[in-house]
């Protein structure tokens, strides 16, 4: 799979920009649900030229959201994702990231 593809986009929460900014860093990743860590980890490497040295992936399920209508109340999920929380070595940070 392609670099491009495997990471989606980065989770910017308050809870991940905590992580990030301890002494080892850890980036939060929206990555492709059929993406595993080894994967991963090669895709941040090639696309921000820095070592990996942890990769954890979870997944999301969708969370239940009501809506309503004419017809009254309608019961939908909102999607389910992949998230990966990737631990640089010491030192190194995605600067692209940083700036945001």
């Amino acid at each position: 799979m392609r670099a491009d593809r495997v990471i989606i986009a980065p989770v910017l929460s308050e809870k991940s920009n905590i992580a990030r900014e301890g002494e080892c860093k850890k980036y939060t990743f929206r990555v492709d649900p059929a993406a595993n860590k080894y994967e991963i980890m090669a895709a941040v490497k090639e696309i921000f030229k820095v070592d990996c040295v942890k990769c954890n992936v979870m997944n999301i399920g969708g969370k239940p959201k009501f809506s309503r209508g004419k017809g009254g109340y309608i019961k939908g999920y909102t999607p389910s994702w992949k998230k990966a929380i990737v631990t640089l070595a010491k030192g190194q940070s995605i600067q692209a990231i940083e700036s945001v």
